[in-house]
């Protein structure tokens, strides 16, 4: 009996980072350090260990900080930014002991024939939000990012599987997860992260407005569009303070929600997210694990796969 497909989104830079800074030194042969790589492979053998996904996808960060949120909203990620070029993308704070492994992290999941897909001009996210939108089956989405808790949805069995404590401690994150946490809905994350603002992304938030006044405000509005609304409107009930503060940032609440939600119906093209039982090309896999020593994580990785 065939068993029922679920799909796993790996947001995976969120993963080959945590991989870096939680694991020790790990040298290849020449020298390079290769703690990112093999803590990687790891983190997805225990997830495909754990979760039997019959579907998997690295989502990439094709760009991980697009033209077009930053012309919306300038603050979005500077803080991340340590190169600016005339006319060449932004360049994001990376270790080059991190940056030099991203090459053989490509190169190792190819040769796995694990899906990685990105979009030009379009973050890892945005890749998931299109993925785990009307996918046909459940989906769970590997995370250590608040903003992916916007796509929760019980109703169409997506989840968050949040790893801000590590992969071995990850949270499964549903709809009433968020509710007990936060007091808003997972549809209303997005608007909540607009309000509250969040210092990770560049997020300056409303002034004034914290963690309890957002969420009584949703909870009392539904989005961010019809607190707006209510703070213009003389004849609502919202009382002065909120009001002032709301009618304050305007300018921010025009562009925000469209930085922060994210982008759902990307062209993605054909994907085939299909996770491989076996390596697509056994050969280069034992290669690359001999060259970059990576055999004990290789093995399981590829363990796992076939045990499905």
């Amino acid at each position: 009996m065939t068993a029922p497909r679920r799909l796993m989104l790996l947001d995976t830079a969120s993963l080959y980072f945590r991989a870096y800074f939680g694991i020790p030194e790990i040298k290849a042969p020449d020298g390079t350090n290769v703690n990112a790589v093999r803590g990687l492979l790891d983190f997805i053998a225990r997830l495909v260990a754990d979760y039997q996904p019959t579907d998997l996808v690295c989502c990439w960060d094709d760009d991980w900080r697009p033209q077009w949120r930053v012309d919306l909203l300038p603050t979005y990620k500077a803080h991340r930014v340590v190169t600016e070029r005339q006319e060449q993308p932004d360049v994001e704070e990376v270790p080059d002991p991190l940056e030099r492994q991203v090459p053989i992290i490509r190169e190792v999941l190819a040769a796995l024939g694990i899906p990685v897909v990105g979009a030009a001009e379009h973050e890892a996210d945005d890749v998931i939000g299109t993925l785990a939108t009307d996918a046909g089956m459940p989906v769970d989405i590997v995370t250590g990012d608040r903003d992916l808790f916007q796509l929760i949805d019980d109703d169409a069995e997506v989840r968050v599987l949040y790893t801000a404590r590590g992969v071995g401690k990850h949270e499964r994150v549903t709809d009433q997860v968020i509710l007990d946490k936060y007091a808003v809905r997972a549809a209303q994350y997005a608007d909540f992260a607009v309000l509250r603002g969040d210092t990770s992304d560049g997020l300056p938030g409303v002034a004034g407005v914290g963690e309890k006044t957002a969420a009584t405000l949703l909870g009392r509005f539904g989005d961010v569009d019809a607190i707006v609304a209510a703070a213009q409107d003389p004849d609502s009930d919202l009382a002065p303070g909120p009001r002032r503060k709301i009618k304050d940032a305007a300018a921010y609440l025009e562009v925000a929600p469209t930085v922060v939600r994210v982008v759902r119906d990307l062209d993605l093209g054909e994907v085939d997210t299909t996770l491989p039982t076996t390596p697509v090309d056994h050969e280069q896999c034992l290669a690359l694990a001999a060259r970059w020593n990576l055999e004990g994580a290789m093995a399981r990785l590829v363990t796992a796969l076939s045990e499905r």
